[in-house]
This record gives structure tokens, C-alpha cells and sequence, in this order.
């Protein structure tokens, strides 16, 4: 029976949380406190725990906004330079073929960034306008992720990742200061999303150092 658990346990955590030497490290040989085996494990754990809280960041923003059937305070502007960097981010993460941990919350992201795209649009009145921007992305996307694109434009894009937010972020601020109020932007889903991009920062690092093993 203990054979069994312990062969169970190590499919479910290698390679999804651990390296094999790793598992062997810390569950085979009792070194609990085998700091580069402890960094990746929490790593891998925050990277899928943000993929996993991903799907639910930005439903306070869509609920807000579908519940009081407007969009007022919020800037379309800025809302699109996000999409671009989540789209550059995603895209160039399955180009590249890095693990869905690394980078799947983009993917939740951007669709509920579409979706938030549309329902200002929709309620500005611009429905069909709207409508007419969810195909254009869809195939703009199906052209990013082709052949067609060299990958020196993907890369530019990636690139372009953090000037656009930068950016997107000072036309949202600007926005609220000229209409004196945050109208119906979702602070939740503003601390819900810094406390994943910190938490990010901290996977990103862990994934582009050297392998201590």
C-alpha cells in the first residue's frame, strides 16, 4: 500500500511541480529543507495557483459593469493596450512552446479582456461596432499563432508588452482625474491583478535562473 500511495504521489507531483531528482530529494530521502527543490516547488505552485485564479480576476469587472448595465469611468483606450501586451504575452509563450504554468493566465486574461472590450463598446451604444472587433481579433490572432507571421514580429510584440501597460494604466488614471471619479472600475479586480503580477515576478525569476540541479 505504501508503494502504491507513494507511486500515486509522484505521478501527481512530477513533472507538474517537481523534477524527478527533486521528489527524490525531498520525499525519498527526507531532505525537507532542500532550499533550490523548495524554490522550484513554490514556483511552480504559484505559476498554476495564478493560472487558476486568472479565471476569476476580472469577473468582479465584468459583474460591475453588467450590473449596472453601463461602463462609464472606464477607458477603452486602455483596456486595448492591455489586451495587445496579454495577446503579445500569450502568443509568444506558445510560439515558443513554454509550459502552460508559465504563462496560461494570459490566455484567461485576454478573454475576459475581450470581453470587457465588448461590453463598453456595447454599452456606448456601439454594439455592432462591438461585434465587428471580436471577429477582427479572433482572426488577427489566428494570424499571430500561423506561419504567416515572421518571428521577429512576435517578438516585437512581447516587447511592446510593458510600454503598452504602462501606458494603458496613465490613460485609465487620466481618465478618472478628468471625470472625478473611478465610475464602474472594479478595485478588486485592480488588487487582484497586483498581487498576481508580484506574485509573477517572483515565478518568472525562479523559471529564467539557472537550474541549481
Amino acid at each position: 500500500m505504501a508503494a502504491e500511495a507513494d507511486g500515486l504521489l509522484k505521478r501527481v507531483l512530477v513533472p507538474i511541480l517537481l523534477p524527478e531528482k527533486c521528489y527524490d530529494q525531498i520525499f525519498v530521502q527526507w531532505d525537507l529543507l532542500h532550499v533550490p527543490c523548495l524554490k522550484i516547488l513554490l514556483s511552480k505552485g504559484l505559476g498554476l495557483g495564478i493560472v487558476a485564479g486568472s479565471l476569476l480576476v476580472k469577473l468582479p469587472q465584468v459583474f460591475k459593469i453588467l450590473g449596472a448595465k453601463s461602463a462609464e469611468g472606464l477607458s477603452l483606450q486602455s483596456v486595448m493596450l492591455e489586451l495587445v501586451a496579454l495577446t503579445g504575452t500569450m502568443v509568444y509563450s506558445i510560439i515558443n512552446k513554454f509550459p502552460f504554468s508559465s504563462w496560461g493566465e494570459a490566455l484567461f486574461l485576454m478573454l475576459q479582456t475581450v470581453t470587457i472590450c465588448f461590453l463598453v463598446l456595447h454599452y456606448r451604444g456601439q454594439t455592432v461596432k462591438g461585434l465587428a472587433f471580436l471577429v477582427g481579433y479572433v482572426l488577427v490572432l489566428l494570424v499571430l499563432l500561423s506561419p504567416l507571421t515572421p518571428l521577429a514580429i512576435i517578438t516585437l510584440l512581447q516587447a511592446s508588452n510593458m510600454p503598452s501597460v504602462v501606458v494603458g494604466k496613465l490613460l485609465q488614471a487620466a481618465t478618472n482625474y478628468r471625470n472625478g471619479h473611478t465610475g464602474q472600475l472594479s478595485a478588486i479586480t485592480v488588487f487582484l491583478l497586483f498581487g498576481g503580477s508580484l506574485a509573477r515576478i517572483f515565478t518568472s525569476i525562479q523559471v529564467s535562473s539557472p537550474s541549481p540541479l
